[in-house]
């Protein structure tokens, strides 16, 4: 019970924090059967997904999936999550010149701006907690465990799975589910 209760309070923290950064965080415990029903604004797609991992407090992980902007990929990769969100939300800023965005520097603005109809608009994860009867859920731990814990820290090329995802835009924000992982890097 009191695990549980932690767990609360860390994902509330971390859906704080990354809400605040303009990267809602989605700690989900996905089944087969959770497949949220298409709106009208939803499309299901393949794309590709980087794969982080976060420990809980019970010794077992979290997978964290993150679907980053291809303009912005190549400057996340050997960066944290919080360090790619942080130039995610400083590339889409108005306001370039808070604190946050100043330590970016030259490499900020050596990033190229997003395009107006890409999708994702921004930088988008969610956290799945095992266990799980997803479809493909055992290839996401399969890969997890064939890599480097402190590696899974950080984005990598080596560590990105292709799923069949949902995408639902709407005028204030955009999100994803994961409906099913197809595959595990290399592809």
């Amino acid at each position: 019970m009191k695990t549980s209760r932690k767990l609360r309070k860390l994902a509330s923290g971390a859906l704080l924090l990354c809400a605040l950064l303009g990267n809602p965080l989605h700690l989900v415990r996905p089944t087969s059967a959770q497949s949220p029903a298409a709106q009208p604004n939803s499309v299901d797609s393949e794309q590709i997904l980087f794969l982080q991992t976060m420990p809980l407090k019970n010794g077992k992980d979290s997978y964290g999936l993150t679907w980053i902007p291809v303009p912005l990929q190549k400057y996340c990769l050997g960066k944290t999550s919080q360090q790619c969100a942080t130039m995610d939300f400083c590339l889409r800023t108005t306001t370039p010149s808070i604190d946050m965005c100043r330590n970016l520097g030259s490499a900020l603005q050596r990033m190229p701006r997003y395009p107006r109809d890409m999708s994702p608009r921004r930088m988008l994860s969610i956290f799945l907690i095992p266990p799980s009867t997803m479809n493909g859920f055992d290839l996401l731990q399969k890969l997890a465990e064939t890599r480097p814990r402190s590696s899974l820290q950080l984005f990598s090329m080596d560590a990105r799975v292709k799923a069949r995802v949902r995408f639902t835009r709407q005028p204030d924000d955009d999100s994803f589910s994961v409906l099913e992982i197809l595959a595990a890097s290399p592809f």
